[in-house]
Order: structure tokens, then C-alpha cells, then sequence
């Protein structure tokens, strides 16, 4: 069983369970040849195995006839090893949390190339694409460092001050390939499009709308484009909505490459490319997935409604994205991402299985965050924490690790409880309630020393301010005994928390858990046992 167009021609799929193409692929090809509606930019996993397949219900159904154009800006590689040799076709396995397994073709890829100048040939088709009227929707799923114009000082990448200076026609970067696109598009007809972030960040549509005014505005300013194009960019005419998603995929395990194998699947390697992205020709990821996106499409838009997609306004989107990634799901994928890799777990399903991590997350959930959560109306919080704690993250198939999510912590404790304090706080509510979110942040201190609950050192995951909380609690190991004044300093860091820790009311809230779990070997589960005992 090979995982190309003539490969599909084989009865075996079928027969081994496989679902594959309900729609005439070629003429879906040419028809996105001649009115391409779709671009998408950035060719990884999510973006394969969700809005893709979303796609493919739609061509099924008969609801869309063209398929969509990818665009590759970062990795080449994934397009010449991942899309190209597979005829762009993808094979998504969902693993369900009951045991069972679906496996389907993913054939709605109708072109997929790298966006740069260099490839001039496929630079064409881009710019033909952009100046097509057809063209509704531009999605990116390029991940949330893929939108920043500067590093965390404040100063423009050198790749961006280079193309601000030569202006269209030679960017190195995606979003300056981007808006000379759009250019493109303007001086062409000025016709409409909407350009919507799938990226699992907070206010996403605001990100790439900075990004292409910015761009625009300098290339302004150095006489590249006119003011035309800069009132293009802020009309009604081009949109950028705020969306929410939400689908956990690993990077590729090598159990579902086994099963596959075992199926008579030929294509199971694994594909680690010079830029170090994990790919293959299948993508695993759990069954539950949301996708809720502003409803706000100037050219019109696919009936993505018809695959499970929540359309609403941008008000109900951003409470969707608070609920979410301040209570629902991202404050309990954090704890236990702090707490497994102390404890030495590997697998964030196995920690669903011990008893103080469950009770540890169930308390942030229910009893510390619900109480503050913002409800968006369409989804609702307590059905949405029961799904994660009870089909989410134990699901023994998927094969996500405390590691990877531990990744970047620093950037993400000041939304994922940082707000629940705020919420405390603005409502005078009683903030002794607050016992596991002050015993998340003193495990992360522990965490951030690299020392586990057996006394062995580990490597934390990369983070961009690694550096300095290691620097702050120097000196600080197993046994020591510390006083608030030993890190009061990074408590106070608004950046990383959201708040003034000490101001707030937690120092020694926080010193108490901090000391406790430096107690000695074994003094993380005996704290966890203490809180949530």
C-alpha cells in the first residue's frame, strides 16, 4: 500500500479499513488550477491532518470543488519529503481514547510548494494565484513565533530591516513575501480576502494584520508602494479574523508506524528534516478538535460549518480562546507538563493515572479556575473540562509527552493562571482558594533547576528565559531551605506571571510550596500528597 495516486488504486485499503478519496481528485486539482479559492502557509502536521481533512469532508459532501494551495515559508524540506513524493496526499490516523483507530487518505492538498523567490517557477503560481479574483481565504498555521517582527527587545529581525530597505520583489521573510503578494493583488484588481490565523495563540488575526500593515507602512515610507495600498490593507475589503483551535498532534510515534506497517502501509519513515520538524506521511492525532473562526470574510468563504467549524463574532472567538487557555485545558496541560517531568514521566496519558496529578488538575479546573471562567456561550466550560479530563488526556494512544509541552512554560504561565488571579482579585473573591495555581508556579521554580524527585539532574525543555530563572534561583539546590528574599526578584516578574506575585498576596504562599518540594528526595510527590491528599 502505497501512499500515492497510483498506489490508491489498490483494493487493499479498503479492506484493511482504510478510508480513502470520496470525489474526483483530478478534476478537483484542475478546478483549483483555474479558480483556486484556498492558499494556506505553512505545510506541518495541524495543518495536514485538521484543516485539510476539513476540507475533504467538504469536497466529499460536494459542498466545495477546489481543494487548497499550500505554501511552505520556513522548512522546504517538509515539501519535497513529506508532500512531493506522496503526490501532496496525507494519511491521517486519529487515535480514539476507546482504543480504536480511523485511517484516512487526505487528499484535498491540490498544490503544494515552497513560497521564495528562488523557485521562480512556483513563485509564479503564487502570484497568479494572489491576482485571481477566486481567491477567498488565506488560513497560516505557521506557529506563534512565525508572526514577530522583533526579538524581545523590541528591535526588528535583521531579515525584516533588509526587506523593509529593498522593498517587494526580494523578500526573505514569509510575511514580507506576503504582503508583496498582496500587493500583487492590489495593483491587480484590489479584489477582497481574508487572512486567517490557525495558530494556537492569543488574538491571532490581530498578529498577522500588524505584521502586513508594518511591512506595508515601511515599504511605504521608502517609496516601494503607494498610500493606496495601506488604505487596501485597512478597508473592508481585506480581513484578518480571530480564531480558536484546539487538536493535540505529537509528532509521529513510532507504535502507529509499527500498526501501520503491519497493516502493509510501506511509507512509515519518519522524516527529520535539517531544521529538525518531525513529519511523515501520516500524521497521528487524538479525535476531538475544535476550530472556531470569526465570521468576518469578504470574498466569501467555504461552508467550513457543514465540517464542525463554530462561526461567530470576534467578541465570542476571543472568550472561546480565554476559556480554553486560561481554564479549560492549556492551565492543566502546564501543570502536568511541570509535575511529569519532576516525577520522570514521559507520557502525558500515564500522569492521568496517578492519583495526586488527577486530583492536582481536577482542582485547577473545577474548583480554582471554573469559578472565574469567561463562558463564550457556544461552548460550554464544565462539558469542556470533563472531555479533557476524561477523554483528552488519558487517551493511552496518544502519544504526547510532558516534555513537549513543558516547552516555553515561561511565556505561558501569565495567561494560563495569570488571569485567574486577576479575576480573583477584580472580584474581591477569596483568594485563599488558590492552593494548586501558587503550587504550579513554586513547581516550575523546582522544575526550572533541573533536578527530578529522585535527585537526578535533567535537561528542562527549551524556554527563551531558562537562562535567567536559573540564574535568579542560583545557588538554590535539593535541601536548600529558602526565604521569600531569595526569589522574591523573579516572583515580581510581571512578564513571566501577569501579575506581581508578592504584591498580589502569594510570597510566601509560594516560598512554603517551594521549600517543600526541596525538601530532599521524594519531596515533590510528598508535597503533592500534602496539597491534594
Amino acid at each position: 500500500m502505497k501512499l500515492t495516486n497510483e498506489g490508491l488504486k489498490n483494493g487493499s485499503w479498503q479492506e484493511k479499513g482504510y478510508k480513502t478519496l470520496a470525489y474526483d481528485r483530478a478534476k478537483m486539482i484542475e478546478n483549483t488550477r483555474i479558480n483556486p479559492t484556498w492558499v494556506h502557509f505553512g505545510a506541518g502536521n495541524i495543518f495536514r491532518v485538521f484543516p485539510a481533512a476539513l476540507c475533504q469532508k467538504l469536497l466529499s459532501s460536494g459542498s466545495l470543488s477546489t481543494g487548497i494551495v499550500v505554501g511552505e515559508g520556513f522548512d522546504f524540506e517538509i515539501i519535497s519529503k513529506a508532500y512531493a513524493p506522496f503526490d501532496n496526499l496525507t494519511l491521517g490516523v486519529t487515535l480514539k481514547a476507546d482504543g480504536s483507530i480511523e485511517k484516512e487518505v487526505i487528499g484535498s492538498v491540490a498544490e503544494a510548494y515552497p513560497i521564495c523567490h528562488e523557485e521562480e517557477k512556483e513563485w509564479a503560481r503564487f502570484v497568479e494565484i494572489f491576482e485571481n479574483p477566486s481567491l477567498q481565504m488565506v488560513s497560516f498555521t505557521i506557529t506563534e513565533k512565525g508572526y514577530a517582527l522583533t526579538n524581545p527587545a523590541g528591535e526588528y529581525f535583521p531579515g525584516y530591516v533588509e526587506d523593509f530597505a529593498k522593498g517587494p520583489a526580494s523578500g526573505k521573510m514569509l510575511f514580507s513575501r506576503l504582503t508583496e503578494l498582496l500587493y500583487k493583488r492590489y495593483k491587480k484588481n484590489a479584489a477582497p480576502v481574508a487572512l486567517v490565523s490557525m495558530d494556537n495563540c492569543s488574538h491571532n488575526g490581530e498578529k498577522v494584520e500588524n505584521a502586513v500593515k508594518t511591512i506595508a507602512s515601511k515599504w511605504l515610507e521608502n517609496g516601494f508602494v503607494e498610500k493606496g495600498f495601506i488604505d487596501y490593507l485597512s478597508s473592508d475589503k481585506v480581513s484578518y479574523p480571530w480564531s480558536m483551535i484546539d487538536k493535540i498532534t505529537p509528532r509521529p510515534d513510532s507504535s502507529v508506524a509499527k500498526m501501520l506497517s503491519d497493516d502493509g502501509f510501506e511509507d512509515t519513515e519518519v522524516i527529520i528534516t535539517d531544521k529538525h520538524t518531525y513529519t511523515a506521511a501520516f500524521v497521528n492525532a487524538e479525535e476531538c478538535q475544535y476550530l472556531v473562526i470569526e465570521d468576518k470574510f469578504p470574498n466569501g468563504r467555504p461552508a467550513l460549518e457543514e465540517a464542525g467549524v463554530y462561526f461567530c463574532d470576534r467578541d465570542t472567538v476571543n472568550k472561546v480562546e480565554k476559556m480554553k487557555v486560561c481554564t479549560c485545558l492549556n492551565p492543566l496541560h502546564t501543570a502536568l507538563a511541570v509535575y511529569g517531568c519532576l516525577l520522570g514521566y514521559t507520557l502525558i496519558s500515564a500522569e492521568m493515572k496517578d492519583e495526586e496529578l488527577l486530583k492536582l488538575i481536577k482542582r485547577i479546573g473545577y474548583v480554582e479556575g471554573l469559578p472565574v471562567v469567561v463562558d463564550p456561550g457556544i461552548i460550554d466550560p464544565k462539558k469542556f473540562i470533563d472531555e479533557v479530563i476524561g477523554i483528552r488526556l488519558p487517551n493511552p494512544f496518544m502519544p504526547d509527552a510532558p516534555q513537549r509541552i513543558a516547552t516555553d512554560t515561561s511565556q505561558k504561565l501569565s495567561i494560563r493562571f495569570g488571569e485567574t488571579i486577576k479575576a480573583y482579585m477584580a472580584r474581591k473573591m477569596d483568594m485563599d482558594v488558590l492552593k494548586c495555581i501558587p503550587l504550579v508556579h513554586a513547581g516550575w521554580l523546582r522544575y526550572v533547576l533541573g533536578i527530578d524527585d529522585e535527585g537526578n539532574a535533567f535537561t528542562p525543555s527549551p524556554d527563551p528565559l531558562l537562562s535567567y530563572a536559573q540564574k535568579e534561583l542560583e545557588g538554590i539546590t535539593l535541601g536548600s531551605k529558602v526565604s521569600l528574599s531569595q526569589i522574591e526578584g523573579i516572583l515580581r516578574n510581571a512578564n513571566i506571571f501577569g501579575l506581581d506575585l508578592v504584591e498580589a498576596g502569594f510570597g510566601e504562599k509560594i516560598t512554603d510550596a517551594f521549600n517543600s518540594l526541596l525538601a530532599g528526595k521524594g519531596a515533590v510527590r510528598a508535597t503533592l500528597k500534602k496539597y491534594v491528599g
